[in-house]
């Protein structure tokens, strides 16, 4: 143990380090490129992923299942991937927690510390494979399958793994306490220990499932709760690769493979509520709908992370290049087709445009260039089909195509997106509707998938009111502006602030809304109701653990 932990020392306290920073870090490079990662890495992936289609995942060290279930499909392909995982009882998976809680909680910080991080070594090992498995369960494109899944999933890994370990090691162990009382000092030995509040459980979403998944996942294991993980029963395999390299560590160091369980759901028998409501279970986090998040964040004696929907906007004020705001917005909202929980929805455009330099560009104009730039984007065959992705669920495809707005009016239809290599893959373009700022109920709630909605103003001021005033309300996860004035910025920063919601100003050129850094971007706030937690602040970490003290005399 002692060779592990001197092994990845200075990976720990370089992240430390990037954590205090907040300047550019990354442990794992995103690109996937054959210099860094081998001329072999990709096909070797590739051949991976493939094999383990139509057959029984057999690399977890969870015996005896009580029966093999699997129900994803790919959307590139619209066919089934007939993996099949191990189906355990709730009660069998608590319980298995249970027994393993003591070995792990008794680790030091920095022991476990450094068997996790070992464990992102091993999930680095197979990148291209954890890609492929996500592009064929969540739709997302190979790109950014390898960097969401891979290295960006790995970074916020370490990142939960060093906040909670200099959290763990912040205060002494022990230290002699006096205190003068005149003719004699009153000595006492003092210690504490940072005690992990018990088993833990992460229900994944199904469209990011490991990068969504790992922060609280690392979080909860480094800070010595047992954990099970319980990934959307249609985004598994990326996961899985996940905790299969997590237990290979644990087996390897004589440690019990139940400390980080996975949990599928059967065909018939979906358990995250079960797992959610059994009394062991003292931490739960979250990625996904706003229904069953505020369920679990109701559940007495829980202490719940979550991330929910949210109704992100865009405030168009004034620019330098109306073409490039343009440009990047396209890009902003085709990114997988929109089912980023970062994607915008809400453009806001005062009724008599934008000013650019000197200039006024009426409304119509404004509308006109981002319905073409996202045409333009879309319909390029080099470029369109490799940022749009697939959809990951046939109910968005629906939504898209039925989407209607009473007193509105349609800017660009949902169309198909072509994909080179598989023909059959689930696509759709991006939708644009107008709306009046008037009919707030109409764009008040998250509409998830490729659909941009324009709402005409009388001004920016409304349209900054109506900002704030959806994400304090509804919830919101990100915020882009434009604007040139620094008195509309400053109003624009005080009023999103008290909103909870963080803001990119005037992006253009290869940096996107989209877009937060580990390291760097605290991604979500928990100040508004698209979240309670941001991963990964301090608290995201110190409410995993309590602090006990005990003190005697000397």
């Amino acid at each position: 143990m002692l060779e592990t932990i001197q092994r990845h020392q200075a990976a720990l306290d370089t992240a430390i380090k990037a954590l205090h920073g907040r300047t550019f870090y990354a442990a794992f490079p995103e690109n996937p490129a054959p210099e860094i990662y081998g001329a072999d890495a990709d096909r070797l992936g590739r051949e991976a992923f493939d094999a383990l289609r139509h057959q029984r995942f057999a690399e977890l060290r969870q015996p005896n299942p009580e029966q093999w279930v699997g129900q994803e499909e790919s959307p590139y392909e619209q066919q089934p991937l007939g993996v099949k995982y191990p189906f355990f009882s709730p009660e069998t998976l608590v319980q298995r927690a249970q027994g393993s809680f003591d070995a792990w909680r008794r680790l030091k910080p920095a022991q476990r510390a450094a068997l996790l991080t070992e464990a992102l070594d091993g999930m680095r090992s197979r990148f291209f494979e954890i890609a492929y498995a996500t592009m064929h369960t969540t739709g997302q494109s190979y790109l950014m399958s390898f960097q969401a899944s891979g290295p960006h999933a790995a970074d916020r890994a370490l990142e939960a793994i060093a906040a909670g370990y200099e959290e763990q090691t912040r205060f002494p162990e022990e230290t002699t306490w006096e205190k003068p009382m005149g003719k004699y000092n009153l000595t006492l030995r003092k210690t504490w220990r940072a005690v992990p509040k018990g088993v833990a459980l992460v229900v994944g979403c199904s469209t990011f499932p490991t990068w969504n998944t790992v922060p609280g996942m690392f979080a909860s294991l480094v800070t010595g709760n047992p954990v099970i993980i319980k990934p959307h029963p249609k985004a598994v395999l990326p996961i899985a690769l996940v905790v299969a390299e997590v237990q290979k560590v644990l087996a390897e160091h004589g440690l019990s493979p139940d400390i980080c369980q996975l949990a599928v759901d059967a065909d018939d028998r979906l358990i995250a509520g079960e797992l959610a409501e059994n009394p062991a279970v003292k931490l739960i986090d979250y990625t996904g709908g706003s229904h069953f998040g505020e369920y679990l964040e109701g559940l007495k004696g829980k202490t719940v992370f979550t991330e929910k929907t949210g109704v992100n906007s865009i405030i168009l004020d004034s620019c330098a290049d109306l073409d490039k705001v343009a440009q990047n917005l396209a890009f902003s909202v085709s990114l997988y087709s929109g089912q980023m929980c970062t994607a915008p929805q809400n453009f806001f455009v005062p009724v008599a445009g934008v000013r650019v330099g000197e200039a006024l560009v009426p409304y119509e104009e404004v509308v006109q260039k981002l319905a073409e730039a996202v045409r333009g984007l879309v319909a390029n065959p080099k470029v369109g089909p490799h940022i749009v992705g697939a959809l990951q669920s046939p109910a968005t495809h629906e939504r898209v195509q039925g989407l209607a707005f009473v007193g509105g009016r349609t800017v660009l239809a949902p169309g198909a997106v072509a994909h080179p290599q598989f023909a059959q893959a689930r696509t759709c373009s991006p939708t644009i509707h107008e709306i009046d700022a008037a009919r707030i109920e109409q764009f008040s709630q998250e509409l998830f998938g490729p659909i941009m909605l324009i709402i005409k103003t009388r001004d920016t001021a409304e349209s900054i009111h109506l900002a704030a005033h959806l994400a304090r309300e509804f919830g919101a996860i990100s915020c882009g502006a434009y604007t040139t004035d620094a008195r509309v910025k400053e109003q624009i920063m005080d009023e999103m602030s008290l909103a909870g919601t963080p803001v990119s100003f005037n992006l253009t050129g290869n940096i996107y809304v989209n877009q937060n850094a580990g390291f760097s971007d605290f991604h979500v706030t928990g100040g508004n109701p698209a979240g309670n937690a941001s991963f990964t602040n301090p608290e995201f970490v110190i409410k995993r653990f309590t602090w006990v003290g005990f003190r005697e005399p000397v």
